[in-house]
């Protein structure tokens, strides 16, 4: 198993990236091939790594501001580029990136392409929920959707959902904006009607209020609204953090309430900690690609390059290959 890691990609990469590979070839037993600046990629590596580690220069960096499209056509020895490129030719089974995200889905579905059926690639990102994590499907790699497309991104939720969070039947619900198949828009209604046609564990139409309460096991929406309701979940998380901060330091009552809550307050930051679900897979193309956060710390890498790992070992994009050439050929002939 060896894992392409785009060392310059993130906030604080190198250094971040080289540390998260170093504790993943320990703790996973895979390989990792740095792709980045050759030369500050061993600067921080030092005397550090054995032989599952190796470094592949790349000239070129996709800054986090860039346009993927300028990136794509003008930056072809780009760390992300060159990374991809080793998952193409077969020299790595995964890859795994910090960086440009627009970029790295970019440049993974033109080189690598779309799994056989599936039209386009989604975004699945694990989140906590009062009850246990959930999938977000799509997360923001197609923001201008059809109802086949989310009756896809239904069927790589299941894959996903079963793989990573190893979900039997795993329930899938369409966000929308009321329970009762009659509300969203056309978009929604439509898809309401071919998932419920599926194979799928659908069990309807779930509102915002309702996915973190743990209702479903996959949230499937356009990666417009699901990258809003991504980031409007980490800014609450963020928010809520530094609320309790404040009301707990503003009173001695306060800091005794914290002393007693302390027992519980290291468990609840790693359920709300997105270093540990480590990245999100761009399911749907042919091969592995996971996003990672970009402020992503080397538990973050580490975890992505575990997430990656399980991917491969998994065969994710032949089995989401399968399951999407089914689901849409019992739609169709339900249809007709």
């Amino acid at each position: 198993m060896k894992i392409a890691l785009d060392a310059m990609g993130g906030d604080a990469a190198p250094a971040v990236t080289v540390r998260g590979a170093l504790d993943a070839v320990d703790a996973l037993g895979i390989g990792v091939v740095l792709v980045g600046d050759e030369t500050r990629i061993r600067a921080e590596l030092g005397t550090q790594g054995d032989g599952r580690i190796s470094v592949r220069h790349a000239s070129e960096v996709v800054g986090m501001e860039e346009s993927p499209a300028v990136a794509l056509r003008r930056k072809k020895d780009s760390s992300i580029r060159v990374a991809v490129n080793l998952v193409k030719s077969g020299e790595a089974d995964a890859v795994v990136s910090a960086g440009n995200t627009g970029a790295a889905m970019a440049t993974s579905f033109l080189v690598l392409g779309a799994s056989e059926g599936v039209d386009r690639p989604g975004i699945a990102t694990v989140m906590p929920s009062a009850q246990d994590p959930f999938v977000l499907i799509d997360a923001g790699a197609t923001v201008d959707c059809k109802p086949m497309h989310l009756l896809q991104f239904g069927v790589m939720g299941e894959v996903y959902a079963s793989m990573a969070l190893g979900r039997a039947n795993p329930k899938i619900g369409l966000l929308s904006i009321g329970e009762e198949a009659s509300k969203g828009n056309e978009l929604t209604k439509e898809s309401f009607k071919l998932l419920s046609d599926s194979h799928l564990n659908f069990v309807g139409n779930v509102e915002g209020k309702d996915i973190f309460a743990g209702a479903v096991d996959v949230v499937v929406c356009d990666g417009f609204i699901g990258n809003v309701a991504l980031k409007i979940g980490e800014g609450i998380v963020e928010a809520a953090v530094h609320m309790l901060r404040r009301e707990l330091a503003h009173s001695l009552l306060g800091k005794l309430g914290y002393v007693l809550l302390k027992a519980g307050v290291p468990e609840l930051k790693k359920k709300l900690d997105y270093s540990e679900y480590g990245g999100a897979p761009l399911l749907g193309i042919n091969g592995i690609c996971i996003i990672s956060h970009g402020r992503s710390s080397s538990k973050a890498i580490r975890n992505a390059l575990a997430v990656a790992a399980d991917a491969a070992r998994n065969n994710l994009p032949e089995t989401i290959a399968r399951g999407v050439r089914k689901t849409v050929r019992e739609v169709t002939s339900v249809a007709s």
